[in-house]
């Protein structure tokens, strides 16, 4: 199992525009094989970003994802805010699970290496 969380730096003046868009968002993902979950977390602190949090049952799960028409698609419909929304470039971390208590029985996800989204 893997976590991604992607992190986007919104401006303050965006935020309502930006929470409207992942509310009609075109929902893509949650149909995709391996897809656990989708959280978008609001930051509680100024110039903190906001966490698109995606839970997988593997990388090769998430890796079909961003290599599918579904992704293109729900990534074209979600482009509506202009590029000065955002205070910085969002940044895009990948996690293997080591350990679940809520599973308890998972096993760890195999060590896959680094990640870039461009290879």
């Amino acid at each position: 199992m893997i976590t991604v969380a992607n992190r986007i730096y919104v401006k303050q003046e965006y935020a309502d525009a930006f929470e409207t868009a992942f509310r009609e968002r075109a929902g893509l993902v949650d149909k995709m094989s391996g897809f656990i979950s989708n959280q978008i977390l609001r930051p509680v602190n100024a110039d903190d970003p906001y966490v698109v949090f995606t839970t997988w049952n593997s990388r090769q799960d998430f890796l079909n994802w961003v290599r599918s028409e579904a992704f293109v698609k729900g990534h074209a419909q979600s482009g509506t805010l202009p590029k000065d929304a955002y205070f910085r470039s969002n940044v895009l971390e990948l996690h293997e699970v080591l350990q679940d208590s809520s599973r308890p029985d998972l096993a760890p996800e195999p060590h896959g290496g680094p990640f870039s989204m461009h290879s």
